[in-house]
């Protein structure tokens, strides 16, 4: 019987001892599986965060997004623009104000298709040349886009020395200085950085509007010219209105903004926001050109005086608009000029080792990219030196930075519409057909204009 008790104690003990096990490991299940359930919501919470969705087409990730449009829209106002559209007001007053809006329209169309093809593909137009048409076409491309732009750059420097110059600054301190400037802001940082700095530089434009409004212009004359066009067949006249429409368009701006692009890794969910970046930028940019061609037609054209370049300019609007419109002119100059000369070296290296498959950017080091970094210091020393030359003639450098722009230009556009319209590299982004049409009316136009400033430049007009 005392065996059977023991027993009995004995198999009660160890159920005992088995409902505490049970029981502990219902506990421990249940912490682990709190404990992972927690794992679990914060793993929730944390992806939840990652996976946020973002508004693009908000105005707050819209202007967020602004950059590149502002950037190659701005940079087209350089010294050889503000030089050609000082000219056109001094000459012809308020009359090729209406060409404002029309250059404001093709500098849209070029630049949203540039812009949506970056987005889409997350190549620039090198490559894309590349690909679509193979590497002769991109290495005679590539080689053209060389001369002209270290021919545009030239005339960047030139524009810097002959500006500072009315400041008292002589010319071989000027351009030695913002060269060295240049190269330590392309060749160090971030690209990110490098465009704020960028975009802070464009600010000075503003001294444009306030220079047109010190003119004292008469504002309901120039807004009816602006609205109705007011044609002449001067050949003068002819031949500056082919200069205001090219100079806004340029070969590099096509690969800017492309490139730009790119650089800030924005995507198909990004078209919208850099649309309005590239609409804005042209807009912004053709006020800043009609308050140059405003100040100069209010204040030189009706005294006779005629002006060859925007430096002319500045120092003939001092003894009638007074110093401060002279001061700002100059400053415009100084910070265009300055700012064109920071986007050039940068975009013809990125292109160009874009195309050949070489490391590029900002970003990288000279170890990791030193093509790149090379080209931008090789085109800065050049232009730099050149320009420092005594008697060398800066308006010759310019006249063969045009011709090449000019034969060069309709070539990038013919090849950047057909790869927009190719539904196999751009899918449902592709061109449709009003976009089309707007970009081959503006590739004629182009055409038809660069072919008027060949005649008039061979019949020397």
């Amino acid at each position: 019987m005392a065996q059977e008790n023991a027993h009995v104690k004995d198999a009660v003990a160890e159920q005992g001892v088995v409902v505490e096990q049970d029981a502990a490991a219902e506990q421990d299940a249940a912490g682990q599986l709190s404990a992972g359930d927690g794992i679990v919501v914060e793993q929730g919470k944390r992806t939840s965060k990652e996976k946020a969705p973002v508004n693009k087409n908000s105005l707050k990730y819209i202007l967020m997004a602004m950059g590149p449009g502002l950037l190659a829209a701005f940079a087209g106002n350089d010294a050889g623009g503000i030089a050609t559209y000082s000219s056109a007001g001094a000459t012809f007053g308020y009359s090729q104000l209406w060409t404002v809006p029309l250059m404001c329209f093709l500098l849209i169309v070029v630049q949203e298709t540039a812009a949506r093809m970056g987005c889409v593909t997350g190549k620039g137009i090198a490559s894309l040349v590349r690909e679509r048409f193979g590497i002769r076409l991109s290495t005679l491309a590539m080689g053209a886009l060389l001369l002209s732009n270290i021919a545009v750059t030239f005339s960047e420097f030139a524009g810097i020395a002959s500006s500072m110059e009315l400041f008292g600054i002589p010319t071989y301190v000027s351009v030695p200085i913002s060269a060295l400037m240049v190269w330590l802001l392309t060749v160090g940082g971030s690209y990110r950085r490098i465009e704020k700095i960028l975009l802070a530089i464009s600010c000075i434009f503003v001294t444009y509007v306030v220079a047109g409004v010190l003119a004292q212009p008469d504002w309901g004359e120039a807004l009816r010219v602006t609205i109705i066009p007011q044609p002449s067949a001067e050949p003068s006249y002819i031949s500056l209105l082919v200069a205001n429409i090219g100079t806004t368009i340029s070969p590099y701006m096509i690969f800017l903004v492309a490139s730009n692009v790119v650089e800030k890794n924005l995507d198909t969910s990004d078209i919208p926001a850099q649309r309005a970046d590239n609409v804005a930028g042209a807009i912004l940019a053709e006020v800043i050109t009609w308050f140059i061609m405003l100040t100069t037609g209010a204040v030189l054209f009706p005294r006779g005086i005629s002006v060859d370049s925007a430096a002319d300019a500045a120092r003939a609007l001092e003894p009638l608009a007074g110093q401060y419109a002279s001061t700002l002119f100059a400053l415009g100059m100084v910070g265009a000029s300055f700012l064109a000369a920071c986007v050039l070296p940068g975009i013809t290296a990125s292109a160009i080792c874009e195309a050949f498959g070489w490391e590029r950017g900002a970003d990288r080091s000279w170890q990791e990219a030193p093509v790149y970094h090379g080209i931008i210091t090789t085109v800065l020393v050049i232009s730099a030196l050149v320009v420092l030359i005594p008697g060398m003639s800066l308006f010759g450098i310019m006249m063969a930075a045009q011709v090449i722009n000019g034969i060069l230009l309709p070539i990038l556009l013919v090849f950047m519409v057909i790869i927009a319209a190719d539904k196999h590299i751009m899918g449902k982004y592709a061109n449709g057909r009003i976009w089309n049409a707007l970009t081959w009316f503006t590739i004629v136009t182009v055409i038809i204009l660069t072919i008027v400033m060949f005649i008039l430049q061979a019949m020397g007009l």
